[in-house]
C-alpha cells in the first residue's frame, strides 16, 4: 500500500514538472499577445469598447482579451470580449490580487505561483470564477503606459485536456489493474478536506478550484469523513502512515493513509484503500511459510551447538581462569595458544594485553615513586618560602597553608582547618569578591595591596596574588593566595617619600629666597639712595612698586602650590573648556598677529574635572605659546581619542625649546623668560596630576613646541554637582 501511494506520488511530481513546463511556454505567448495587443489599443480605456476586443482577440489567436483597471479600493474587469467577465471583481483573490497591485505599482511580481516576465505575470490553471466549468490560463501585462492591464487568455478543450492527461487517474486505474485487491487510490487535501462545505463523496462546492479542492484526485467512495479526518492529521503529525482496519459499506477493508512531502509545495495525503479478504490470505501464505522454515532452523541450530559445545567450552574455560588470575594481579604465566581459529586470536590478544598491564603496573609504581618525591619537595620549598600560601575550596573553606602563614597571620595550619579564620576585614570585603568573580570568569590579575586581619585582631599590609585551580572541564574547583608581608616596604617607601618632600620643599626655599632677594636688593638700594639725598624721586618709587609686584607674584604663585585645594569635581566636555579659554585669549592673541587653528572631533570629550582648574592649566600653556611667538603666527589645537582617554594637543610656531632644557621644565623658578618664575608649568602639571592625567612637552630647537594633555574619559555618570572633593598638598603628593 505504500509502495503504490509514493509511485503515484512520483506520478503526481512528474506531472507537476510537465505541466510547469507548458505553463511556461504558455505564459510567454501570452505575454507577446499582450504586447501586440498594446499597440492595437488605446492607451486610455474610455477609447476602448467590448465589441473591438472581440476582434482583437479572434484576430490574435487567443479565447478572449479582458482589460482590468485600479479603483479606490478594488481592481476590476471593466472591459472584456467575454461579457460574463466584466464587472468580476479580483479583491478576495489572494495572490492574484497581490500580483494585479504589484503591476500597477510598476514592481516585479513577488508572488511564488505563476510566471513572472517584465511587465507581466501569469496565474497557474485554475477553473474560470465566471465559467467555473473551463479551466483557464491567463496572462496580465501592464508598462505603465496605459491606465488599465491587459489580460488575454486561454479557455480552449485543449487546455482542460492537457490537464487530464497531466492527472494521476490513469497510473490509478494501472495500479488497480495489476493489483485487484486495491479498491480505491485517493489524493486528499488536509487543509480542506472535512470543511463544513463538503459532501459525503468529497465534493466541495466552495472549493472548487484545481489547488484546494478536498480530493484533489481519484475517488472517495469508501470513506468515513470524521475518523478519515482524525487519521489524516496523525499521519501529517508523525510523518509515516496511519492504517485503520474498519468496515465501509458492509465491507472489512484495510485504509492506509500515506503523508506525501513536497519540498516546494504543500505537504498532502494519498489514501489507499485494500479489501482484508486479499491481504488476509496472503498473511496466512506468509505465517506458514514462516513457521516452516523456523522449526527448521530450531533445528540446525541445536544439532550445530551440541557438536560447537565440546570444541569451543575448553578454550572458554582457560581464558576464564586466566582472566580471572589478572583481575587479581596475576600475570604470569601466559596462556598456551594451540590454534588459529578466533579463539587462538583471542588468547594471543589476551597475552598481549597480560604484558601490556604488567608494564604499565611497573611503569604506574614507578610514576608513583616520583610523584611522591616530587611531592615532598615541592612542600618542602612552599614551606622554607618567605610568603604565605594558603588555598580555599568554592565555599572559603581553607583546605591547606604552609609554615610561613602561620609566622603572617598567627594561625595553624591545624586551627585554620578546624576553624576558618576571619582573614578579610570588612574594608575590602566588597574588593575582594569583586577579585574572586574575576578570577571565576577566567580573568588574569596581577597582585593587590591590602590589608588583612591577623589571629589577634590587628591590620596587617600585604601584597596578594590569587589564582585559580580548575578541574578536567575547566570548573573552579579552589583558589591558591600568595600573601607577601608589605609592611617593611611600605615604611620605607613613606620615608622615602618623606625625604623627597623635604628635598622638594628645600629647593622650593632656596628658590623662593634667590627670586625675592633680587627685588629686595634693588629696595634696598633705591632706599638707601634716597634716604642719602633725602629726595623722593618718582622714577625710582615706580620702579620699587615693580619689584615689590614681582614679590607678590612669587609668592602668590607659591602659595597655590602650598595651600589645600578644595575643588568640585563635574563631568564637562573638554573642548567647550578649550573653546571659553580661546575665547578669552583671542584678543590678546591678535595684538600679536596670533591666529587659533581648532582641529576637533565631532564626539564629545567628556572628563570629570574641576573647571576654573583647566581653564587655568589651559591659560598657562596658551599663553606661553603666545610669549613664544613675538613676530605672530599660528596656534594649531587638536583634540582626537586614545584609547580610554581625551587628548588635547597644542602647538605653536616659536623658537622652540633647547633639547637640554626640556627635562628641567615644571621645575620651580626654572624659565627662559626674563620675566617669568617656572611656576606656572608647575603649578599646571600638579592640576593635571590632581585630574588623574598627564602632561607632555615636546620641542625641537628652531621649530616649535607642543604640548599634549592626556585625561582620562568619563565613561560613568558625572558626581552631583555639588558634591566636594577636598584634597590636600599630601593628598596630590600621594597621587
Amino acid at each position: 500500500m505504500k509502495i503504490t501511494a509514493k509511485q503515484v506520488a512520483v506520478s503526481v511530481e512528474q506531472s507537476g514538472y510537465s505541466s510547469n513546463y507548458v505553463q511556461d511556454k504558455i505564459a510567454q505567448n501570452l505575454r507577446l499577445t499582450a504586447i501586440l495587443a498594446s499597440y492595437e489599443l488605446d492607451p486610455d480605456i474610455r477609447n476602448i469598447n467590448n465589441e473591438q476586443l472581440k476582434a482583437l482577440s479572434t484576430k490574435l489567436g487567443v479565447s478572449n482579451i479582458s482589460l482590468l483597471v485600479k479603483t479606490a479600493d478594488d481592481i476590476i474587469v471593466a472591459r472584456s470580449s467575454d461579457p460574463s467577465e466584466i464587472g468580476l471583481s479580483t479583491r478576495g483573490m489572494g495572490f492574484w490580487y497581490v500580483a494585479f497591485l504589484e503591476l500597477f505599482a510598476g514592481q516585479q511580481v513577488s508572488v511564488d505561483q505563476g510566471q513572472s516576465l517584465q511587465h507581466f505575470w501569469s496565474g497557474p490553471f485554475e477553473y474560470s470564477t465566471s465559467n467555473p466549468e473551463y479551466i483557464d490560463k491567463w496572462g496580465y501585462y501592464y508598462d505603465g503606459t496605459r491606465n488599465y492591464i491587459i489580460d488575454p487568455f486561454v479557455r480552449s478543450t485543449a487546455v482542460s485536456d492537457y490537464v487530464k492527461i497531466m492527472s494521476p487517474d490513469e497510473i490509478i486505474r494501472e495500479s488497480k489493474a495489476v493489483n485487484p485487491g486495491i479498491l480505491e487510490i485517493t489524493g486528499i487535501n488536509p487543509k480542506t478536506f472535512g470543511a463544513t462545505s463538503m459532501l459525503p463523496d468529497g465534493v466541495d462546492p466552495k472549493n472548487t478550484k484545481l489547488r484546494n479542492r478536498p480530493i484533489q484526485y481519484g475517488t472517495y467512495t469508501y470513506g468515513n469523513v470524521a475518523e478519515d479526518k482524525a487519521a489524516i492529521r496523525e499521519a501529517l503529525n508523525k510523518g509515516e502512515p496511519v492504517t485503520l482496519d474498519t468496515k465501509v459499506m458492509g465491507k472489512r477493508v484495510l485504509k492506509s493513509f500515506i503523508p506525501i512531502e513536497r519540498p516546494e509545495a504543500a505537504d498532502y495525503v494519498i489514501s489507499v484503500v485494500m479489501d482484508y479478504q486479499a491481504i488476509s490470505s496472503v498473511i496466512r501464505e506468509q505465517l506458514f511459510n514462516n513457521i516452516t522454515t523456523s522449526v527448521l532452523l530450531l533445528i540446525i541450530f541445536l544439532l550445530a551447538s551440541y557438536v560447537l559445545a565440546g570444541v569451543v567450552t575448553r578454550p572458554i574455560q582457560d581464558i576464564l581462569a586466566k582472566v580471572n588470575d589478572v583481575a587479581k594481579g596475576k600475570f604470569e604465566p601466559p596462556l598456551t595458544v594451540s590454534s588459529r581459529d578466533e579463539l587462538g586470536q583471542l588468547a594471543q590478544r589476551i597475552n598481549a594485553m597480560t604484558s601490556h598491564l604488567l608494564q604499565h603496573t611497573n611503569r604506574l609504581g614507578q610514576t608513583l615513586e616520583e610523584n611522591r618525591a616530587v611531592k615532598e619537595h615541592l612542600e618542602s620549598v612552599i614551606n622554607g618560602t618567605s610568603d604565605a600560601i594558603h588555598t580555599v575550596d568554592m565555599e572559603g573553606r581553607i583546605i591547606s597553608t604552609n609554615r610561613a602563614f602561620e609566622d603572617l597571620y598567627g594561625w595553624g595550619a591545624e586551627d585554620a582547618l578546624v576553624k576558618p579564620p576571619y582573614l578579610v576585614p570588612a574594608t575590602v570585603q566588597q574588593q575582594e569578591s569583586i577579585r574572586l568573580q574575576q578570577l571565576k570568569d577566567g580573568a588574569s590579575l596581577p597582585p593587590v595591596e591590602t590589608v588583612r586581619l591577623k589571629r589577634d585582631g590587628s591590620l596587617v599590609e600585604v601584597s596578594v596574588s590569587s589564582s585559580v585551580i580548575r578541574d578536567e572541564e575547566g570548573q573552579p574547583q579552589s583558589v591558591v593566595h600568595v600573601s607577601r608581608d608589605m609592611t617593611e616596604r611600605n615604611r620605607i617607601e613613606e620615608l622615602l617619600r618623606r625625604s623627597e618632600k623635604l628635598t622638594t620643599v628645600g629647593q622650593l626655599a632656596a628658590g623662593v629666597a634667590h627670586e625675592i632677594r633680587n627685588p629686595l636688593t634693588t629696595l634696598r638700594g633705591f632706599l638707601q639712595l634716597q634716604q642719602e639725598k633725602k629726595v623722593l624721586v618718582p622714577l625710582h618709587i615706580d620702579l620699587m612698586l615693580s619689584e615689590l609686584d614681582r614679590i607678590n607674584m612669587i609668592v602668590s604663585e607659591f602659595l597655590i602650590l602650598a595651600k589645600p585645594q578644595a575643588v568640585h569635581f563635574q563631568q564637562r566636555d573638554l573642548r567647550h573648556i578649550v573653546g571659553d579659554v580661546i575665547s578669552l585669549l583671542d584678543s590678546q592673541a591678535h595684538l600679536f598677529g596670533i591666529e587659533f587653528t581648532t582641529h576637533f572631533l565631532g564626539v564629545p570629550a567628556m572628563v570629570h574635572c574641576e573647571e576654573n582648574q583647566l581653564k587655568q592649566v589651559f591659560i598657562n600653556v596658551i599663553k606661553n605659546a603666545i610669549e613664544a611667538m613675538p613676530d605672530g603666527g599660528t596656534i594649531t589645537l587638536e583634540h582626537h581619542q586614545q584609547d580610554d582617554s581625551v587628548v588635547i594637543v597644542i602647538t605653536d610656531e616659536g623658537g622652540g625649546v633647547p633639547e637640554e632644557m626640556l627635562p628641567k621644565l615644571g621645575e620651580p623658578f626654572f624659565t627662559n623668560k626674563e620675566s617669568g618664575t617656572g611656576l606656572g608649568l608647575m603649578v599646571s602639571q600638579r592640576i593635571i596630576q590632581a585630574h588623574k592625567g598627564s602632561l607632555e612637552i615636546r620641542s625641537e630647537y628652531g621649530r616649535g613646541a607642543q604640548v599634549i594633555i592626556k585625561l582620562p574619559e568619563a565613561k560613568e555618570p558625572a558626581p552631583p554637582a555639588g558634591m566636594n572633593i577636598e584634597r590636600s598638598e599630601d593628598e596630590h603628593e600621594n597621587q
